[in-house]
Order: structure tokens, then sequence, then C-alpha cells
């Protein structure tokens, strides 16, 4: 049995480094951050964000602005916005990266996933065939590679045009 190995080395950040007193997906108001951040586009309610660890390249999260844990705590406009951006999110994704299908997930709660489960985020991920099985990683893995501000520059200008055109 050959042993294969998949190496993600800019986990090891997150596992090893400081984890923030304050929540990262509670962002400031003014927009100079954004870059640093990986904020993709803003909108009244919600953001769209790129995951930094990401399961794939092109993993972003759609996020409300308010600091809230579930679904069901969110505001009819909240709401709305959320899923209107979870589908320009989608088409987004489809013209960057072309993937053969997209994962969107919401994780409520430490038992069902959630990372960070003290800010509602839904997270989409896009997937090909024969990648990585979200992180089943058993035999011939294939991971598409994409570094962070590669990613960004690729999917910003996407967004700013489908906002500029709305």
């Amino acid at each position: 049995m050959i042993h294969k190995t998949l190496y993600a080395p800019w986990r090891i950040q997150y596992i090893l480094g400081p984890k923030p007193n304050s929540c990262v997906f509670c962002l400031p108001d003014h927009t100079d951050e954004d870059e640093d951040r990986f904020v993709l586009c803003r909108a009244q309610h919600c953001f769209v964000i790129m995951n930094i660890y990401p399961y794939s390249s092109g993993h972003i999260m759609v996020t409300p602005y308010r600091h809230v844990q579930h679904i069901v705590d969110l505001s009819v406009a909240e709401l709305h916005e959320m899923m209107e951006y979870i589908q320009i999110s989608a088409k987004v994704l489809e013209q960057a990266f072309r993937p053969h299908g997209i994962n969107i997930g919401v994780n409520i709660g430490e038992a069902a996933g959630a990372g960070i489960r003290e800010h509602l985020h839904v997270h989409l991920v896009p997937r090909w065939v024969g990648d990585h099985s979200f992180m089943a990683i058993l035999d011939e893995v294939s991971v598409i590679p994409e570094h962070l501000r590669s990613t960004y520059a690729k999917l910003r200008p996407l967004f700013l045009n489908l906002q500029a055109t709305r």
C-alpha cells in the first residue's frame, strides 16, 4: 500500500496560532481592511467573505453583520438578503471556477460541525468530480490549489461587477 499525504501548510497558522478574543465575523463599518480580511463584498445586512482555511479553492461564506448564532434569530430582511447573496455567490463561483457542483451549508451548533458557532455563516464550497470529498481522504486525492490572494483577486471584481449591475 502506498502512503499518500495531503499537505495544507496554511492550516498550521490556525492550529497553532492565537485565537482572536473577538468574533472574526464582527466587522468594522469601514472598508479599508476588506482586502486584508478577504471581504469580497458588502450589502446592507450581510457580507461575503473568503474562508481563510478553505476546504477547496473558492470556499466563501455569506455572513450577517449582526452577531447571531441561529438562523431563527435573523430578521426577514437579513434572511432574504443572505439568500440573495448566496445566489449571487453561487453565480460568481460558477463564473470564476467552473465547478461541477457547489456545497451550500449552515452548521448551527458545535454538534453540527460549526467551527465558529457564535456567529452564523453560510458556506459555499466549489466541488469537482474526483476532488477531496470533503476531506474524507482515502486514496488518489486531488485538491485544486490556488493561493488565497489569487482567489481574492479573481473573485472580488466579479462581485463588484454584479453589485454595479444591480
